[in-house]
């Protein structure tokens, strides 16, 4: 079970940090991406990060403005976004796919684990 929390409303280039909480053992043997999607539209890949956090990789909307960790101990996974603009105005979710490798996933279609996401609404 993932629980994505720590949305909520902030000013136009202001900034939020979004949890995800993994229920159960053994998180570091899955690897976590964060999606977003806005109504009426296909659910869109942010970020994502390899089991053990050496590897992350970003969508191109995103990049140099969000930044993704994890801690395996505490078994959760953030996602600290800066330099908010309105079109980031969406419900955010992370998702999560047990695995052996390295990789990182961008296709939805890939992972196995997620959890109802969390608001964000950016405003000028």
């Amino acid at each position: 079970q993932l629980q994505a929390y720590g949305g909520g409303s902030v000013q136009t280039g202001g900034s939020l940090r979004l949890s995800c909480a993994a229920s159960g053992r053994s998180f570091s043997n899955y690897m976590m991406g964060w999606f977003r999607q806005g109504p009426g539209k296909e659910r869109e890949f942010v970020a994502g990060i390899s089991r053990g956090g050496d590897s992350t990789y970003y969508g191109d909307s995103v990049k140099g403005r969000f930044t993704i960790s994890r801690d395996n101990a505490k078994n959760t996974g953030y996602l600290q976004m800066d330099s908010l603009k309105s079109e980031d105005t969406v419900v955010y979710y992370c998702e999560a796919r047990s695995t052996t490798s390295q990789v990182i996933y961008t296709a939805r279609r890939h992972y196995n684990h997620w959890g109802q996401g969390t608001q964000v609404t950016v405003s000028s």
